[in-house]
């Protein structure tokens, strides 16, 4: 199983399973113990999570091309792995985004689930 119900400013809950980190940079106050794991590989690029945020483009536009950043091949052998994981442990997918719909872990928890 995968989810992506908490924040990384949220409390470690025994329903978390594997906290996963998943931005690009560190989010300033938290303690490495806050999580499992960190894979910054799987977090937006710094211009794009700027350019959705800023307005400059549509979630749809900000979808597509996280999308295609996740198609390197280091990033889909992590991705497979993660898919992999989720048929015998609860993964939690976290970053610092408050909207989880509009947040690109709910965009990698569905790439993770096709590839499972």
């Amino acid at each position: 199983m995968i989810t992506i119900s908490k924040t990384i400013y949220d409390k470690k809950g025994p329903e978390d399973g594997t906290r996963i980190l998943v931005m690009a940079f560190w989010p300033r106050g938290i303690k490495k113990d806050a999580v499992d794991e960190w894979i910054r590989d799987l977090g937006s690029e710094r211009g794009l999570i700027r350019d959705w945020k800023g307005g400059h483009i549509t979630w749809e536009e900000f979808r597509k091309r996280y999308t295609k950043s996740l198609q390197t091949r280091e990033k889909r052998l992590i991705i497979d792995e993660l898919a992999k994981r989720t048929k015998s442990e609860m993964i939690t997918l976290l970053c610092s985004c408050k909207d989880r719909n509009r947040c690109h872990r709910a965009i990698l928890k569905e790439v993770i689930e096709r590839a499972s």
